[in-house]
């Protein structure tokens, strides 16, 4: 819901994509906004970095797709000239073999025998459709069947997750494919068939990263954009909202809140109740690994996931096959991420060892070789993945009333708790504003 006074001041917390966006469309609606921002540069999870002439998206690989046309056509318009479009190239890496992505897609890859044992348990599991699913691991055997289920989503999901696919909700089906059994037999039989067509064809800014696409909206907005702003408590005094970094007080007629939950609780002073409910709201952490090498020692692929649980990284990104102004001519970049709980103690490790750490490994996979990496870095994203257990919803509706009824809308993928791509903050921030034409 839109604020209804015209001339309302609005501060907005947070600098991520949700914040950005909502201060862009309301600011065209003609309200005065407030963007307050922790860090020194706006972007959240979708932040880049360029070091000695390598460019890495540190929150994550990223793209520009989506099913949505109009939000596409929003984000393209942001990006104006400087965008790449790339076709899709990805791969599996299973049991030391390269297998198409999606995996039943590239069943052909597989020895013969494990080709055969997917396809079969596949149309079985088609055959006997109907049955109830009642978490992931159900939807997993009841749509792909037992052999594809067990070699790779199984593994692949508890590894991105950190928990049992029995325990995630079905909230997380509608983000699966639903694969064609013509395609799949097709793909059995060695004949190309493609998996996740929305996605088949991205786009990337040329220069400088994922992060381009906030900076673009950034200078769109009409009104000011705080960094370096740690908001440390808000509170509402005579009906106005006092927003406060222990230097500073910020006066606004609403507050809308797009940072984690988790923190959000601390700085609205929520009771013992609420901060119970949301101690339940469980996450992953993120650990990204930036590797530049000296010279084009790479597959020419977009994506390597890996499901091998011996294995830290669940997947490897190529930013320097996204757009060849992501690494200085002739050399190469590769990204790899790791998922964490937030206690795990490699999240709690020294940057330098875990970058030589994940050098070595991704060197014994011959992924490159390392002696011709010349730049290794490691972040640490502590909000990354908000975990949809059977719980997620229960505690959510509870939280949310608590700051409904203060006043405070909650916007983003870690405010409202829910796991949005891009589009979908886009989508999400004009929907809460009221906007259905973008």
């Amino acid at each position: 819901m839109k604020p209804s006074n015209q001339n309302a001041k609005i501060g907005i917390l947070g600098g991520g994509l949700s914040g950005i966006t909502y201060a862009y469309f309301s600011s065209r609606m003609g309200y005065e906004v407030t963007v307050l921002e922790k860090e020194k540069v706006v972007g959240g999870l979708m932040r880049s970095i360029n070091e000695e002439g390598f460019t890495f998206d540190i929150g994550g690989s990223h793209i520009i797709f989506s099913k949505d046309a109009e939000v596409l056509d929003l984000m393209l318009r942001f990006l104006g000239e400087n965008k790449v479009r790339n076709r899709r190239n990805t791969a599996i890496l299973y049991k030391g073999r390269l297998v198409k992505y999606p995996f039943e897609n590239g069943l052909s890859d597989l020895p013969l025998t494990e080709n055969i044992s997917c396809l079969i348990h596949f149309l079985l599991a088609r055959i006997r459709r109907g049955k109830k699913h009642n978490n992931l691991r159900d939807f997993f055997y009841n749509s792909f069947g037992k052999a594809i289920s067990e070699k790779y989503l199984i593994p692949y999901n508890e590894k991105i997750w950190k928990m049992k696919v029995e325990d995630i909700s079905l909230d997380f089906v509608g983000r699966l494919p639903n694969p064609k059994v013509v395609d799949v037999v097709k793909a059995s039989l060695g004949v190309g068939s493609e998996g996740y067509v929305h996605q088949l064809y991205f786009y990337y800014p040329r220069k400088g990263g994922i992060q381009y696409l906030v900076e673009s909206l950034k200078e769109r907005v009409s009104g000011e954009i705080l960094t370096g702003f740690e908001v440390k408590r808000v509170r509402n005094e005579s009906g106005k909202w006092v927003v406060s970094n222990g230097f500073k007080e910020m006066f606004f007629d609403h507050i809308v809140s797009t940072i984690p939950i988790h923190d959000a609780a601390r700085i609205f002073n929520a009771p013992r109740e609420v901060n119970d409910e949301i101690n339940r709201l469980r996450y992953n952490s993120l650990i990204t690994v930036a590797i530049g090498l000296d010279k084009v020692d790479v597959k020419n692929l977009s994506w390597l996931y890996i499901p091998d649980k011996a294995v830290h990284p669940h997947r490897i990104s190529f930013p320097s096959n996204f757009s060849p102004e992501n690494a200085p001519e002739g050399k190469a970049s590769i990204l790899a991420e790791i998922t964490v709980k937030p206690e795990d103690p490699l999240f709690h490790e020294n940057e330098e060892e875990i970058a030589s750490m994940i050098v070595e490994e991704l060197d014994g996979l011959k992924i490159f070789s390392k002696e011709n990496v010349v730049y290794a870095r490691a972040f640490k994203i502590k909000y990354a993945y908000p975990l949809l257990d059977y719980y997620y919803r229960e505690n959510i509706c509870r939280i949310n009333t608590f700051f409904n009824e203060k006043g405070v809308k909650l916007v983003g993928r870690f405010s409202e708790f829910k796991y949005i791509n891009m589009d979908d903050a886009i989508r999400n921030v004009a929907t809460h504003l009221g906007i259905s034409n973008l």
